[in-house]
């Protein structure tokens, strides 16, 4: 079987702007000494599926060109297998990109990506794996979100208008007008707390949403969950808390409580979670790390 590589671009990752790379990146790739398939899809569904009959066709890596969603989808193929993963960031938010070191320029990180195939060398990192109530099983990367900012992902998705930014801006405002504390209830590692609570994230890596480094303290390679929930803030204060993330010196606030865990159920009512930007579906959740399960070519 002919070990090819396989490349997940999304065109319009970054607002369009990256739209000229791809054929640089499939030039720089081929020199690993592999053929260069590059993978179509209409949706992200079909993307995900695109990549899965990718490896099992033999493909020796998968390459994600795009942002945090375009790498979301791509890692559901090669999560806890021996098939190599690239990422190349061409997105508007970069995350796990940055938190494990990828070069942020684009035909840079397919150079790495070349030479690390050509050398037969990787890097191991971590990722957490989901479980919902129906038994699905999905991988992310980044951050996992369960509270105030899921809820607003929910909302944005659902508006048609404004476009852009915008739209994100007025679905928070709009959150914010009816904003209240849920109970939630966290099994950590076996021991269990119930409190109310409007901010619940679970993650792998510091950063989210382009650089909100909700969980700053958290390392893709010590094989724990970094855990953060805050006590209620109410309005103003969550207002207060957007810029502070950038910093993550919100961890300072003595309302915000971060712990460490290898396995974590979280349970509320009306809440869907969110993950590396992603729709994952309503809570309950089971979210555990699991140690080195992505081979990373970089």
């Amino acid at each position: 079987m002919n070990e090819f590589i396989a490349v997940l671009a999304n065109p319009s990752a970054g607002k369009g702007r990256h739209r000229g790379l791809l054929p640089g990146v499939v030039e720089v790739l081929g020199t690993a000494g592999r053929p260069v398939r590059i993978l179509t899809a209409g949706s992200g569904i079909e993307a995900e599926e695109a990549c899965h009959v990718a490896v099992a066709d033999g493909a020796a890596a998968v390459v994600a060109v795009g942002g945090d969603g375009t790498v979301h989808r791509a890692l559901q193929s090669v999560a806890g297998r021996e098939v190599g993963f690239g990422v190349v960031p061409a997105g508007t938010g970069n995350d796990f990109a940055s938190a494990v070191g990828v070069p942020q320029e684009g035909l840079t990180a397919a150079e790495g990506i070349a030479a690390a195939l050509r050398d037969g060398r990787d890097h191991r990192f971590d990722l957490a794996r989901t479980l919902d109530a129906h038994g699905e099983q999905r991988w992310f990367c980044a951050v996992l979100a369960a509270g105030f900012d899921a809820l607003v992902n929910e909302r944005a998705n659902r508006m048609r208008r404004p476009r852009g930014a915008h739209r994100y801006d007025l679905a928070i405002l709009l959150e914010l007008a009816k904003v209240r504390a849920r109970t939630y209830t966290l099994t950590l590692d076996g021991e269990q707390r119930t409190f109310p609570a409007e901010i619940v994230a679970v993650g792998n890596c510091a950063s989210y949403g382009g650089g909100m480094r909700m969980l700053p303290d958290a390392d893709p390679t010590d094989g724990l969950l970094d855990v953060l929930f805050a006590a209620p803030l109410g309005r103003l204060d969550l207002m207060r808390l957007k810029p502070r993330l950038r910093h993550g010196t919100h961890v300072r606030d003595p309302r915000v409580t971060v712990v460490r865990a290898r396995e974590v159920r979280i349970e509320a009512e009306g809440i869907i979670s969110y993950a590396d930007g992603e729709r994952l579906g309503p809570l309950p959740l089971e979210v555990s790390c699991v140690p080195g399960a992505v081979r990373l070519l970089c």
